[in-house]
């Protein structure tokens, strides 16, 4: 004879029973109000829809609002699922992956922040991954930071007008354990609207004829960072990460006074500052 359970228990499941029906009914609200914001902005063209800035900021309110039983990685993968599929459905779009490094840290990395309803696409290289966004009607391509030096100077690839840019460094909130926690740059062509970039960091293609320890100095005196290098013919050119309060103006007098003036300096993207917290 099955026992009937305690009222307590009853009330509890039913509580619960009642929060997944409104997450239900808030996440058809949400659709219905995407819908509306499609017909508002014609968002039909490829890409338009990307707002990594804002995407950034929500999940940086969300990692310092969060509290309670759940893992913050189960609350950022939610989210990230919710934001990307519906991104997706105002513009459809594919993710491209450098798998050179492996394929599962990159797919992980994928799944997590778009999703399973996003198509993903391998390729052997960054430089692949950057010519397929570059072919796209708006796909975005993800790569990892430390490319190595047998990937050559990859980022001279995004320089020019039209060229794919860096729109976004993941994982937007950097902590120990993250289940997809390998940095990794996400590209995407010019956004639509140049408001919606974030521009904490700005990255830089920079060419030298030489190059001296005294510019590795001025860099970090600027808040930045060298982060990668490759010789190139002529030179040597650098992937330079300064903050956005720093203009052109400014790294390139730096760096001449540190006696290794850019023959280049072509901004390749930006991102939203790191943002770390403790063990999920």
């Amino acid at each position: 004879m099955t026992s009937t359970p305690p009222a307590d228990l009853a009330a509890l499941r039913a509580d619960i029973d009642r929060i997944d029906s409104a997450m239900h009914d808030l996440l058809m609200e949400r659709g219905r109000i995407i819908d509306r914001l499609i017909a508002v902005k014609k968002t039909s063209a490829s890409g338009s829809a990307f707002r990594p800035g804002r995407e950034a900021s929500m999940m940086r309110m969300i990692a310092e609002r969060h509290t309670g039983l759940l893992p913050l990685d189960t609350v950022e993968g939610i989210w990230r699922v919710i934001i990307a599929t519906f991104t997706y459905v105002q513009a459809p779009f594919a993710v491209h992956a450098d798998v050179s490094g492996g394929d599962a840290p990159m797919r992980d990395s994928a799944r997590f922040h778009f999703g399973f309803t996003v198509p993903y696409r391998p390729h052997p290289s960054a430089a692949a991954v950057i010519a397929a966004v570059a072919a796209s009607r708006g796909d975005l391509g993800v790569f990892r930071l430390d490319q190595g030096v047998t990937a050559g100077a990859w980022w001279r690839q995004l320089a020019g007008p039209g060229r794919p840019k860096v729109i976004a460094r993941l994982p937007f909130i950097e902590r120990p354990g993250h289940p997809a926690g390998t940095p990794v740059f996400c590209i995407a062509k010019p956004l639509d609207d140049p408001a919606a970039a974030q521009r904490d960091w700005v990255l830089y293609a920079a060419r030298f004829e030489r190059w001296r320890d005294e510019a590795s100095d001025a860099v970090a005196e600027l808040g930045g960072e060298v982060v990668a290098s490759a010789g190139v013919s002529g030179g040597l050119s650098q992937l330079l990460a300064l903050p956005g309060s720093v203009s052109p103006e400014e790294a390139r007098a730096a760096l001449a006074e540190a006696g290794a003036a850019p023959r280049d300096l072509d901004e390749i993207g930006s991102h939203a500052a790191r943002f770390r917290v403790g063990a999920a």
